[in-house]
């Protein structure tokens, strides 16, 4: 083997290697969010089927925010990167403190939205029952929005200086919590009363405070803070900021784009019945547990990516990256086979509803195929984002789920019949659209 090909080998295990290292606690952090919907989803479903209705229906505009809000705050982790990578710790500190105002003015914002839950629904063609579910559980999960914001933009700081532990911990340590409350609440258990799906919001709004503050909490005083300056006051927060907001805007707008989307399908099953949407809400979060996997890979990716831009090395960012799409694919393709094979099996933890169980194991066996491409798709995403291409994957992502999936969509439900296996359908040729088209402009810019 020359050396030349022999450094090629060793520059490609240690691109492996961090990117594992940095995502292994990021993934757990990031697939924690969708494993409390799991267990909640879990939970309301053997509660009763309507409550897991309203608790799917409830989900549509939250997860949009909550994801609006991940993707307006990215820009600490990639700030910070760059910062980490052009030896400027400070910054680092710097960039954290001026993230939180901004957080939790997000968050206010996102729980204002959420009272207007019913109102909403009820414009989206949902039925009077289902938009007054709907409605009062979206209001408790609003609550807990600005603690949901901290936890997020203090996570995304900490993974920036490489350190993404601590927020792995919070996350399974409030998975622990939320299970326990949503047990209690939702069933009546521990002396409370039986409140079903608002009882899961309950729990979930209160663990995310937690989470937020413990994780501040963590920041505030860990054993080198003054290394970072994360004590020290910033005052201009918002007006140096800019950078840091700009390609938070592109990444949110992207985000949001993607959720609403989502959201949108998630209307069209409630158009066709409650056990429809019931089956869509767990569906969906079968795709969305996996998917969390390659969000940490992927923010691992935008931070190796962000590493080598501030280095100015663009042999490692293209290696960074592609090494990414590589590791992602390889562990969804192993999580599509196990839905192929138990499709039954694992829609039974989720509900004992013979009817409901009958309309989402199909589902399963099909998401196996959307898994590889929807990973994929946010891989290649956070990697141009790492390195400041910023716009173009939000314009992409906004073709891809707006302009393909949506109309698709509904072409394969409401004009071929298709039922909630269409927008299934839908959602794959999406996925696999975005992908292509994103891979190929990581490859254009990774000539230049």
């Amino acid at each position: 083997m020359t050396s030349i090909a022999l450094s090629q080998s060793e520059r490609l295990r240690g691109h492996v290697g961090e990117l594992l290292r940095l995502a292994a606690p990021v993934i757990v952090s990031r697939a924690g969010l969708m494993v409390m919907m799991a267990v909640d989803t879990a939970i309301v479903g053997r509660y009763a089927a309507q409550e897991l209705a309203y608790y799917g229906l409830a989900h549509l505009p939250a997860n949009i925010m909550v994801g609006t809000g991940v993707g307006l705050l990215m820009g600490t982790v990639m700030i910070t990167a760059h910062a980490l990578g052009a030896g400027n710790e400070a910054e680092c500190g710097r960039t954290w403190r001026r993230s939180i105002p901004y957080a939790l003015l997000l968050g206010v914002l996102f729980a204002l939205i959420s009272l207007l839950g019913a109102p909403l629904f009820r414009l989206g063609g949902q039925t009077e029952d289902l938009a007054r579910g709907g409605g009062a559980v979206l209001a408790v999960l609003g609550l807990g929005s600005p603690g949901m914001m901290l936890y997020i933009t203090t996570g995304f700081f900490l993974e920036g200086i490489k350190r993404p532990i601590p927020g792995m911990v919070a996350m399974v340590l409030g998975n622990i919590v939320n299970g326990l409350l949503a047990w209690a609440l939702v069933w009546g258990h521990l002396g409370f009363p039986a409140m079903g799906a608002v009882g899961s919001a309950w729990a979930t709004t209160a663990v995310r405070w937690a989470m937020g503050i413990g994780l501040v909490a963590y920041a505030w005083w860990m054993s080198d803070h003054a290394r970072w300056h994360v004590r020290v006051p910033v005052k201009d927060w918002w007006s140096g900021a800019a950078k840091q907001r700009h390609l938070g805007y592109a990444a949110g707008t992207s985000i949001g784009v993607e959720s609403g989307a989502f959201a949108a399908l998630g209307l069209f099953a409630g158009m066709i019945s409650p056990l429809a949407l019931g089956a869509y809400t767990v569906g969906l979060n079968l795709i969305a547990l996996p998917f969390m996997a390659a969000v940490g890979l992927a923010s691992a990716t935008a931070v190796r990516v962000g590493v080598a831009y501030g280095q100015g090395d663009r042999r490692d960012m293209a290696m960074a990256g592609w090494t990414g799409l590589a590791v992602t694919s390889a562990i969804l393709a192993v999580v599509g086979v196990l839905y192929r094979l138990l499709p039954e099996t694992i829609g039974a933890i989720y509900t004992t509803d013979e009817n409901l169980l009958a309309a989402v194991a199909p589902l399963i066996a099909f998401g196996a195929w959307i898994l590889i491409a929807d990973g994929g798709q946010t891989v290649m995403a956070n990697a141009l984002r790492g390195r400041h291409d910023a716009w173009v994957p939000t314009a992409l992502h906004f073709v891809s789920y707006a302009v393909v999936m949506i109309p698709v969509s509904a072409l394969l439900v409401f004009g071929l019949d298709r039922g909630a296996r269409g927008l299934f359908e839908g959602i794959l040729i999406a996925s696999v659209v975005s992908v292509s088209v994103l891979s190929l402009r990581f490859a254009h810019l990774s000539r230049r």
